[in-house]
């Protein structure tokens, strides 16, 4: 009897994470960089640097030439507010689906229904590289937790959507992630959902993963204590005014977690309404002169404003084909007049 296993035809063998490491390494200099990288995040989530967190960049990458523009304009703007904001560029290669549709670079690079994943993998790790190499730390969004090792020694920051922050399955994947994690509240609006994946995240357990060869094993995580809250909205609109971000930092008191959050600026807080993350901005700056409740902002943005048709040819240069985002020159003043408010901000006492 023949021993080897055949591949059906209707499934397709991928690189491993440590084929993909490989054949796209990651330089010394660059992993020293990333290791101080997240070190200076984690000290902002837990208040032991004053800076805010500003996570920014167009909601899913589509398109590698405008998304390294815009990279190299976040690295002369981080010059300008490097003393008050700790910008982290959106490299977010997976696009989450209420229903059907594109599912993000790695998944479908050619934005064609081909899904070849194997290119996504290498033309997604090929970016994520050079962004890092332009000295940015990286945000993504940690969707699916069998793609979550391709890329998880380049990341520094990670989010988890309102819709996975309730799966166990990502509550596991999220302890044993390197980078500090922003749980979203549900898409109702409330904190518990989160408030339960920030605890089950932060605790040692034995999880079931793939490693880096592409095996399953049982796997002891440490947990993740690098944790907090980010507030993006719900279906009954905005939760980002000062009594609303109150209510969520006195909930986290109360539940013995990470009590200051971070503000989404995009999706139920705008209302889906790029230009209305400005004003959200607006809100976070006045907040900062009483508390320091917030420990950071996100918010969608790219080289020009708005979203354009999903499409095969590259269509606008710099537009986004997935959430509309808002564009540079708005999202640069904005970040300016931001860092000015932190700056004006520092002699406030933490909440007792």
């Amino acid at each position: 009897m023949n021993s080897k296993l055949s591949t059906p035809t209707n499934e397709r063998l991928i690189t491993t994470p440590a084929e993909l490491r490989q054949q796209l390494p990651l330089p010394k200099a660059l992993q020293t960089q990333i290791m101080q990288q997240r070190l200076a995040v984690q000290k902002i989530v837990a208040g032991e640097d004053k800076r805010l967190i500003v996570v920014v960049g167009p909601c899913s990458v589509h398109d590698i030439s405008a998304t390294l523009d815009y990279a190299q304009r976040l690295v002369k703007l981080q010059e300008k507010v490097a003393d008050k904001l700790l910008l982290i560029m959106r490299v977010y290669l997976e696009k989450p689906r209420t229903c059907l549709g594109w599912k993000g670079m790695v998944n479908d690079p050619d934005r064609d229904g081909s899904n070849n994943l194997t290119k996504g993998l290498v033309r997604s790790r090929q970016l994520m590289l050079q962004v890092a190499q332009l000295g940015l730390p990286l945000a993504t969004e940690a969707l699916n937790p069998f793609l979550a090792p391709y890329f998880e020694d380049l990341v520094s920051w990670y989010a988890l959507g309102a819709r996975t922050t309730e799966s166990q399955t990502h509550r596991e994947m999220a302890s044993q992630l390197p980078g500090s994690i922003g749980f979203k509240n549900g898409t109702d609006g409330g904190f518990s959902v989160a408030i339960n994946a920030i605890k089950a995240a932060a605790q040692p357990q034995q999880i079931t993963r793939i490693n880096s060869h592409g095996q399953l094993v049982l796997s002891n995580s440490p947990g993740n204590q690098s944790s907090h809250l980010v507030l993006r909205g719900g279906n009954a609109g905005p939760n980002y005014h000062p009594d609303q971000v109150a209510a969520a930092s006195h909930a986290l008191r109360a539940a013995g977690v990470n009590h200051r959050v971070m503000i989404d600026a995009s999706h139920a807080n705008c209302g889906k309404v790029a230009e209305r993350q400005q004003q959200v901005l607006e809100s976070v700056g006045q907040q900062l002169q009483e508390s320091q409740i917030i420990l950071g902002v996100m918010l969608e943005s790219f080289l020009v404003a708005g979203q354009q048709p999903f499409q095969a040819t590259e269509g606008v240069y710099g537009q986004s084909m997935t959430d509309p985002c808002l564009d540079w020159q708005a999202t640069s003043s904005s970040l300016l007049k931001l860092a000015q408010q932190v700056r004006l901000s520092t002699h406030i006492a933490e909440p007792a």
